[in-house]
């Protein structure tokens, strides 16, 4: 533009803040379109998944269009519907502004928790989606910048036999060796043979001892090649779970993932400050204010928030930031699509506290089909450079695997 930014500070100057801010505008709309447009309606489509995905698109009078992806679950989409009206004629650049509008304005439908607020997640992506492609920037320029490049990915393993170590050690030894993860994860609230009453959540000795075999065969197997975090998923009792943590304490584990229901954080601080075994948690409570407790009395070791779950993109940073005054890693749950999994990669390259991105679906043969980019490779996920969330559905593989009855987007 040719501007003496030295001016600013002459009363003399060819240029006024007003007329500089103008002409900054200009550029910014020859780069990345008129900024002063509206949204005109929002969409969404189930995708029959390993889970059922929620995608969401805020369409502009622009023609301009974000994608993005709620969390799994029943209701998400008729929230979103409700929701739609909220957002017709706003600007989608204001991403803040309207995440809040809609949590107040979806009060009534219990929006501090639950599927509201999946349903305010997928919108909130979406947003960002949109946002990074009217200004032409990556979204993860919308939070701040990057602190890397690429992002490791953790994959959530399974077997047939999930309760023999063996089978266990195998499928490890196979994701490490033939697909290029240096990270997993292993289910143990498996069953084990020796359970007499699992309703009431304790644990017996050779349950214990069960689960311990599993750990052992696995880490032995990978030894230094890869991490391996197991989890409990809410499962055992807060003496069983203090029992399992000690008893894997000389293993070398990642972390040990919800060992107790999440409702009473009391018990899970205690578990995590009574053993060495690294503890996680937070993928099952909602926005910032359902995570902190955990992270300010330092109840967990890793906090582990699900994007489209927990409020989308931003809410997901405030977490991390309020974990980094702690000193405590981020380890993003994750179920999702490569939309919503792409969304995670930009949040995890915003935050400087980010330890891995779990990666749900390696036994789903078409799941990087839904997007016509590439987005997995060697175990880690490079982070675009292209506007937006970076990637493009592609709507004959939407359409292909669609829940029935669901109806495809409307074109841009």
């Amino acid at each position: 533009m040719g501007i003496d930014y030295s001016q600013l500070r002459d009363p003399n100057a060819e240029y006024t803040m007003r007329e500089l801010s103008a002409e900054t505008m200009g550029l910014t709309r020859e780069r990345g379109g008129d900024r002063d447009l509206e949204i005109t309606d929002v969409q969404t489509t189930m995708v029959d998944g390993n889970f059922p995905w929620t995608l969401v698109r805020v369409y502009t009078d622009a023609g301009i269009v974000g994608t993005g992806e709620a969390y799994w679950g029943a209701g998400a989409p008729e929230l979103i519907e409700r929701m739609a009206p909220f957002l017709r004629g706003e600007n989608p650049l204001d991403i803040d502004r309207l995440t809040e509008h809609l949590v107040q304005k979806m009060s009534g439908e219990g929006s501090i928790g639950g599927v509201t607020v999946t349903a305010i997640s997928g919108i909130e992506i979406a947003l960002h989606d949109l946002a990074g492609k009217v200004l032409d920037v990556p979204a993860y320029q919308l939070l701040g910048g990057k602190y890397r490049d690429e992002i490791r990915v953790y994959c959530d393993c399974h077997t047939e036999e999930e309760a023999d170590p063996i089978a266990c050690a195998d499928e490890a030894e196979r994701v490490v060796d033939e697909l290029g993860y240096d990270a997993l994860k292993f289910d143990l609230d498996v069953p084990s043979g020796h359970e007499k009453d699992r309703a009431n959540r304790h644990l017996r000795e050779p349950e214990i001892e069960h689960k311990a075999s599993i750990v052992e065969a696995v880490t032995d197997r990978v030894g230094s090649r890869a991490d391996v975090a197991f989890d409990c998923h809410w499962t055992f009792s807060g003496g069983s779970a203090k029992r399992l943590a000690r008893r894997l304490e000389e293993y070398d584990i990642w972390w040990l993932e919800d060992p107790v229901p999440p409702e009473n954080h009391d018990v899970q601080r205690e578990i995590s400050h009574q053993t060495s075994t690294p503890i996680a948690a937070g993928e099952n409570v909602y926005r910032t204010h359902g995570q902190r407790r955990l992270i300010e009395e330092q109840a967990v070791d890793i906090i582990a928030p699900d994007m489209p779950k927990v409020g989308g993109m931003r809410e997901t940073q405030k977490i991390a930031d309020l974990a980094d005054l702690y000193y405590m890693p981020v380890a993003m749950h994750n179920v999702a699509s490569p939309v919503a999994t792409m969304g995670g990669v930009h949040v995890a390259a915003s935050i400087s506290n980010s330890l891995a991105l779990e990666y749900h679906s390696y036994e789903l043969g078409w799941w990087e089909d839904l997007v016509e980019e590439d987005v997995i490779e060697d175990g880690y996920i490079g982070v675009p450079e292209e506007p937006g969330l970076g990637v493009t559905l592609d709507m004959d593989a939407v359409a292909e695997h669609m829940i029935d009855g669901e109806e495809l987007f409307d074109e841009a």
